[in-house]
């Protein structure tokens, strides 16, 4: 019989929510849900802004079963390419707000051919200026066998440098491996 999760008050663990939290980990290690664990007790409103775009039907269920697990108390705003601006648009009255994913917001730009350091660069710039708390949640990419093809490389290497920018911009930066977070900083 399997056991049921543990909820872990993360918020009293580490008192307030700073004004930036990135959270990295691999593909179903848990980050995303200890993101919302992170905002479960904010005492204002939370904004998860989606990055994913719907392509199939494989990736319309991923996203209902998302909506599902964050349960009410959710505005969602789609914002698969325009990150920057629909931060500082929804931070604006302090509310808080939840990006899920940057590492499918850095394949959105890749595949829009944008410029990925102005983008980056651009979305570090606003960081100080929000008006409430952001948790990031991106994949760590860079832990596997280097990629056969060039594009793969491009996006690793892109997702690095991605990575890295917001961590060193973040007040704290967790790692979630099986469902623990690692806080890094």
């Amino acid at each position: 019989m399997p056991l049921a999760p543990t909820r872990i008050d993360y918020t009293a663990m580490l008192g307030l929510l700073p004004p930036v939290t990135l959270v990295l980990g691999g593909a179903r290690s848990g980050k995303s849900r200890f993101a919302e664990q992170l905002l479960d007790r904010v005492p204002r409103s939370r904004a998860y802004l989606a990055t994913a775009e719907v392509f199939d039907d494989e990736m319309a269920e991923r996203i209902r079963l998302h909506r599902e697990q964050r349960g009410e108390g959710w505005r969602t705003i789609e914002a698969p390419l325009m990150l920057a601006e629909a931060l500082q648009r929804e931070t604006d009255n302090g509310d808080a707000v939840l990006v899920d994913c940057l590492t499918l917001w850095l394949s959105n730009l890749m595949g829009a051919e944008r410029d990925i350091a102005a983008e980056t660069a651009q979305l570090v710039g606003c960081l100080p200026q929000l008006g409430g708390p952001v948790v990031f949640v991106a994949n760590e990419v860079g832990l596997g066998i280097v990629p056969d093809n060039a594009l793969a490389r491009q996006f690793r290497d892109h997702a690095g440098r991605l990575n890295q920018a917001i961590a060193a911009a973040a007040d704290q930066v967790f790692f979630v491996a099986a469902g623990l977070p690692l806080r890094l900083k």
